[in-house]
């Protein structure tokens, strides 16, 4: 068998397709569709656990998740990632938000939302999670 070296995406080629080639076909529309991508996503990639999520962060090359804060209906998180990404006005991370609230809801059986909110200065990106505690959604995932 030949050894060849697997073949590697360079962050520029990710960042030409994210930053500049998405944001022209989706135009306007951009920061919904991403959001409902990432829902879409979360639904073909399910993470069993918050480790699974937070893994899964890592591993597709989207930053470094942790969980900051959890509460009975909601939970915020922190994306930290390479600095310059953080300074692209354009750079959206709803593709990222919707990912969230679905493996949430799909996890937690309730309507989830998540907003995210670029923190410049502090260098990373705030996920506030919140689910209704009074919509229950069916679909669930086991946890363990």
């Amino acid at each position: 068998m030949l050894n060849t070296p697997s073949p590697t995406i360079s962050s520029f080629g990710y960042e030409i397709i994210r930053d500049h080639v998405l944001s022209s076909v989706l135009g306007k529309h951009e920061d919904e569709v991403l959001y409902w991508a990432g829902k879409d996503l979360a639904r073909k990639f399910p993470c069993k656990t918050q480790g699974e999520l937070i893994a899964f962060f890592a591993d597709a090359c989207w930053g470094t998740l942790e969980l900051i804060k959890e509460s009975k209906d909601g939970r915020i998180f922190h994306l930290t990632n390479d600095p310059e990404l953080l300074q692209i006005k354009q750079r959206s991370f709803r593709l990222e938000a919707g990912f969230i609230a679905e493996q949430i809801q799909l996890a937690n059986g309730y309507l989830t939302e998540c907003y995210d909110e670029k923190r410049e200065k502090q260098q990373y990106i705030m996920f506030t999670v919140k689910w209704d505690v009074k919509e229950r959604i069916i679909q669930t995932i086991p946890t363990e």
